[in-house]
């Protein structure tokens, strides 16, 4: 054979190999797993990770590389998250042997009334403006964390986030992209164009991009704590901006805020437990749903058959039926938290599913009585950080306080307007919360710290993570990289048509007869690009003592270690 021909024909043959074909990952890994031993991050944005490595690199343990990460993505990554918005974590306690849930979500203003919506004919909380800001908690959150588990003095943990915000960072083509889209909402809201308009326009793909006033915010809370923000200078310039633009968060708001440290609650699902924070978030919803899928074989049925789909789409409406009924601020009702991720009242809803057709709708169960960051960082002595924080809707509200350099999240939004609804608004409460952190150990040690944001598809993301893991064998950066599925209720707003029993959103990657099995079960079902959620996962190896790191390759994340 001449040596052009077999040239091309090998040229041909490499041309036609498949993901399954490559030495590192399988059929959908973007890349292989990233491994070191001392210590991983994986943040939604490279220098947030790097920010993370050097404060484990300097002597910092993981808690404090999480909070100096979360500090760099205010900065970074506005669109998603920063100080004006609310925060959850778990954390694996290496010490203690145990984990630990922080809720770092703030309440709504004690002046502001259900009455005074419906007095003014409000059918529901505006998603802009003053009316759904509720207080921030990030950065208690951070404190509370900090206080009990932190090694690192807070101003060296905000020294880089403060120097980045100082002398400015190149802004990355998604970032520039949702900062664009949030422009023509948000400018007409005093303080906007003055910190993310320099010049008058938002900054573009490749831009340097400074913050002077979150990095005097930053400063001022380094060096004075976390009062300064809630009692200090910051909380009165808040109260004034508010006071300002008709709203009702005022200084006494911020003054009372503490932040609450939790129990996470867990299910076992086959042999691993997987644990969540209680409502107010919706973590739960995740437990309920797998409480369902344990009762099938879920391996044998395949990952992308129609018949797992069908499965976790009806469990997935089961679940967010009970979701929308009864999740809300415990402070404020007798949540049944421990009958809903029961297993028997798994097997109970259970009778309810089709295998064969979709339902329209389900009632919830009888039981007596927006975009996100996510982020996740392991140390050397073994301690794993599940952490995640928002604005909702992207930047949040609008309301940019003067000279403070971030905005205000508009999380009350969520509330409903409905009397003797369990998530009424009501003065000082904490609304129903869609972001949620992840956590899984087997036999009662720390194995896999993990997320994915993305409002409504939080609890949808983590189940099908957990199964493509434990049902379907998958290592940690496939589990994140295969293509999902989002279940959307018809009772969201959204551009589409509403219809009883909603539709399934599918990325691409699912086989076509897949689908038209599906739609012949029922189901409508719609391609959709985005809102899948992003992924952040670190796996603890016992056996060869390593971390795994994976990150999401749908945004601009990073999982490194060294």
């Amino acid at each position: 054979m001449k040596p052009l021909t077999t040239l091309l024909i090998t040229l041909l043959s490499l041309s036609t190999l498949h993901a399954q074909d490559r030495v590192t990952g399988k059929n959908f890994a973007t890349r292989s797993e990233v491994i070191a031993q001392h210590g991983m991050a994986a943040t939604s944005q490279p220098l947030a990770t790097q920010v993370a490595l050097d404060i484990l690199k300097a002597g910092g343990n993981a808690i404090d590389a999480a909070i100096g990460a979360n500090a760099m993505l205010g900065l970074v990554e506005p669109t998603g998250n920063g100080m004006g918005g609310d925060l959850f974590a778990i954390i694996w306690d290496a010490k203690a042997q145990k984990l630990w849930g922080l809720n770092a979500s703030g309440r709504s203003p004690k002046s502001l009334t259900l009455e005074y919506f419906l007095e003014n004919g409000y059918e529901s909380i505006p998603a802009l403006g003053p009316l759904p800001v509720s207080v921030p908690g990030c950065v208690d959150g951070w404190f509370e964390m900090h206080g009990k588990f932190g090694s690192m003095p807070m101003e060296d943990i905000l020294a880089p986030a403060i120097n980045y915000a100082r002398e400015g960072f190149p802004v990355s083509e998604l970032i520039a992209y949702y900062m664009g889209r949030s422009v023509n909402s948000l400018q007409k809201y005093p303080g906007f164009k003055e910190t993310y308009m320099p010049g008058g326009k938002i900054p573009a793909k490749g831009e340097i991009f400074k913050n002077p006033d979150l990095a005097n915010t930053l400063e001022l809370i380094a060096k004075k704590g976390r009062d300064e923000f809630y009692k200090g200078s910051i909380a009165k310039t808040i109260d004034k901006y508010m006071k300002e633009q008709g709203g009702f968060l005022s200084y006494e708001d911020l003054a009372s805020h503490q932040s609450e440290w939790v129990e996470p609650v867990s299910t076992n699902y086959r042999g691993y437990d997987v644990w969540e924070l209680p409502p107010n978030g919706q973590g739960i919803a995740a437990l309920q749903i797998l409480n369902i899928l344990e009762l099938y074989d879920i391996r044998s049925m395949g990952f992308g058959s129609a018949e797992y789909l069908h499965l976790f789409t009806e469990a997935k409406k089961l679940a967010y039926e009970d979701r929308a009924k009864f999740y809300a601020d415990p402070d404020f009702n007798k949540l049944p938290v421990e009958k809903l991720i029961s297993k028997e009242y798994a097997q109970e809803r259970n009778k309810l599913i089709d295998l064969n057709r979709s339902a329209r709708s389900f009632p919830p169960g009888d039981v007596g009585a927006g975009e996100t960051i996510y982020m996740t960082v392991a140390d050397s002595e073994g301690n794993m950080v599940s952490l995640i924080q928002s604005n909702y809707r992207g930047m949040g509200s609008g309301m940019t306080p003067t000279g403070l350099g971030f905005i205000l999240q508009d999380r009350g939004e969520l509330f409903s307007l409905e009397k003797g609804h369990f998530n009424v608004y009501e003065p000082g409460k904490r609304p129903f919360h869609t972001i949620i952190p992840g956590f899984i150990t087997k036999d009662g040690k720390p194995w896999i710290s993990f997320g994915v944001m993305g409002g409504g598809m939080q609890p949808q993301g983590h189940v099908q993570i957990a199964v493509n893991i434990i049902d379907f064998g998958m290592g940690l950066q496939e589990a994140g990289d295969a293509p999902r599925i989002q279940h959307v209720m018809s009772s969201q707003p959204t551009g589409y048509q509403m219809k009883d029993g909603g539709w399934i959103n599918l990325e691409s990657g699912f086989d076509y007869n897949v689908i038209n099995e599906l739609m012949q079960k029922g189901h409508q079902v719609k391609y959709d690009l985005g809102g899948y959620g992003g992924y952040q996962a670190i796996m603890w190896d016992e056996k060869n003592k390593v971390y795994y790191g994976a990150s999401e390759s749908r945004k601009d994340g990073q999982a490194a270690g060294y």
